[in-house]
């Protein structure tokens, strides 16, 4: 099968991570890069919990460009196992099944929750976090059966979806209704990070709500406030003007566009004071109650803290990584909560607490949400060139979401 690898080699790193400014395109080639395509059998089931997974959308997610561009953190790397095939939004069809796999045929449509947590390894005495349902904080996500990884497509043992095939413990695997098409499918996983970011820091009844960043993520947050039916109001800060189309479609009241005196247009929309410091930027006294930050770059974490009310919440839900000059000023002067959240597990809805994956899907079946929209280019896995410069490249034209068709 052809697959999209990365394979860490000290001095293929070094190599484009020196001359990759001058070119994108250094940090996936053949000659210097650490990332690879690769014609390769198909991954073998684990064991006899595990079914096999034929790929019909794969979608590449912020998190994948990071690893190919090198920007990832180190504290990351011991939770991979190499090679690893890149990959963990899907949408497929199960094509082999173990033996020991109940509820799920072949032919079933499926989308996976990638996390690889106790139950995944094989591990029968539950951590303390995957007992509490908090299986993406699991503490042994490095131990059990199959290789180190957070997630699939970060496993050399469970392939990923930038191929034809990858291999999902039955625990991984939701049925697709019926309702909700394949580009609504493959667009669950960043659902379930915006739903599990919202739910498990929810807006109170008439807050003001700060949503930074118009990528998906950023519109994902959007449609879950929407789809939740929160009684706040949202203003979005965004880059592009798709992304400010998508933003007002999928239900923010108002939405801001960085360029110019942005900080004065977001101080009238959260109706703030600006004030003037000796040098840098103005300091904004008042603002959201509450703050989403879907970036993770140095002025999206300080616009979040600058923006957020006294008193009031962050949550990073971007991939920060290593940043360099944040002025964390406004965290101890106006006492803010600063938290962040990661991926998805189980959440509170309606009185229960469930799989956050199983809530993106009810909502999706319901009609309450559709980001098949979102879904804007896809490619077949040869194109990968052509398909990561349109994903890296998000300023001309109107790109949002970019799949792998295999």
């Amino acid at each position: 099968m052809e697959s999209l690898q990365f394979d860490f080699k000290p001095s293929r790193y070094l190599i484009s991570k020196t001359i990759g400014r001058f070119s994108k395109s250094f940090y996936w080639s053949a000659k210097t890069s650490c990332f690879r395509f690769a014609q390769l059998p198909d991954p073998e089931l684990p064991n006899e919990n595990w079914v096999k997974i034929k790929v019909k959308y794969g979608g590449i997610c912020g998190s994948d460009l990071n690893i190919i561009f090198l920007n990832e953190s180190p504290a990351t790397s011991p939770y991979t196992s190499f090679p690893f095939t890149f990959g963990h939004e899907s949408v497929g069809v199960i094509q082999e099944v173990g033996k020991n796999v109940d509820q799920l045929s072949a032919g079933d449509r499926v989308v996976i929750d990638p996390i690889l947590s106790c139950t995944t390894r094989g591990i029968t005495e539950l951590c303390s976090a995957c007992q509490r349902g908090d299986y993406s904080l699991c503490e042994n996500m490095t131990d059990g059966h199959i290789s180190p990884g957070l997630l699939t497509g970060t496993c050399r043992d469970t392939g990923g979806s930038w191929s034809s095939h990858l291999v999902a413990h039955q625990n991984q695997v939701f049925h697709l209704p019926d309702e909700v098409a394949d580009f609504n499918g493959v667009m669950v996983e960043p659902f379930s990070c915006a739903l599990h970011g919202v739910l498990r820091n929810p807006p109170r009844e008439n807050d003001t709500v700060l949503v930074i960043g118009g990528g998906v993520i950023g519109i994902c947050v959007i449609a879950a406030l929407r789809a939740l039916q929160f009684s706040c109001k949202v203003v979005a800060l965004v880059k592009h003007d798709f992304q400010a189309k998508c933003a007002k479609e999928y239900g923010a009241d108002q939405v801001i566009q960085l360029g110019g005196n942005y900080t004065k247009r977001m101080s009238e929309a959260l109706d703030t004071k600006r004030l003037k410091t000796l040098f840098g930027p103005e300091v904004i006294e008042g603002g959201a109650d509450l703050v989403y930050e879907c970036v993770g770059k140095k002025q999206s974490v300080n616009d979040s803290l600058r923006f957020a009310n006294s008193g009031g919440k962050v949550i990073l839900l971007g991939l920060a990584g290593i940043l360099d000059s944040i002025d964390w000023t406004a965290v101890w002067l106006n006492e803010l909560d600063v938290k962040g959240s990661f991926a998805y597990s189980s959440d509170e809805y309606k009185g229960d607490k469930i799989r956050t994956f199983d809530i993106a899907l009810e909502l999706m079946r319901l009609g309450k949400v559709d980001l098949s929209p979102l879904v804007t280019h896809r490619f077949p896995i040869k194109e990968y060139r052509q398909a990561l410069t349109t994903a890296s490249s998000k300023a001309n034209g109107t790109k949002m979401k970019v799949v792998f068709e295999p």
